[in-house]
């Protein structure tokens, strides 16, 4: 990666940041900061403390996330957060549903917020894809049911851009998959997938 790859980055962020296209989407974005890898992380959305706490992944589902990456591949958070790039499908917090819970963001905030990840696939041309989530996996691939689409390396091309993609169940404690069969077999499956990705392995020895 070039240094103008990081200055572009670095512009398209603070672009990013910038951002009002959605009007229920409750600002600041949430960037994980400029940081040049072929491992790129799709999350969903912010919750409620990520804006606050100023980055992605920063809590309840942060600490299953990093948990899952330490005991599964040795990499733990700092090394993660400095050797991936963290995406979102939306990078705001969407509010509060009125029945509790964090919203689920609509089509239309979606595509307002798909310019900005096409421009990053674009910018970093990344490896490997890993979407978190079923709103993020549906970004890349057909989002099926988690025990079809968990455990398995798919390919796929979005933005001009061709990459491996291997997916993740969200790790909110909102839904037990994870932790019960076949989702923890299924998850322990995934894990090792990245882990045995040379991109993942490039990032590991940087």
């Amino acid at each position: 990666m070039t240094s103008r790859t990081r200055q572009q980055l670095g512009d398209h962020i603070e672009q990013l940041k910038a951002c009002r296209l959605c009007p229920q989407m409750i600002p600041p974005v949430v960037s994980g900061g400029a940081v040049v890898s072929r491992v790129f992380l799709v999350g969903q959305a912010p919750g409620d403390k990520e804006p606050k706490l100023g980055r992605p992944f920063a809590w309840t589902a942060g600490k299953m996330l990093f948990r899952w990456f330490r005991e599964a591949t040795g990499v733990d958070e700092e090394q993660f957060r400095s050797g991936i790039y963290m995406a979102a499908v939306c990078r705001c917090f969407p509010g509060k549903k009125p029945t509790g819970g964090d919203r689920v963001p609509s089509p239309e905030e979606v595509a307002n917020c798909s310019r900005w990840l096409d421009r990053e696939l674009d910018i970093l041309k990344p490896a490997l894809v890993i979407p978190v989530g079923k709103l993020a996996i549906g970004q890349f691939i057909p989002a099926g049911k988690l025990e079809e689409i968990i455990g398995r390396h798919f390919s796929a091309t979005r933005a001009g851009i061709s990459f491996d993609v291997i997916p993740l169940p969200h790790p909110s404690g909102a839904s037990p998959w994870p932790r019960m069969e076949p989702g923890k077999t299924l998850v322990s499956k995934a894990l090792k997938l990245i882990a045995g990705h040379p991109a993942f392995n490039e990032m590991k020895c940087r």
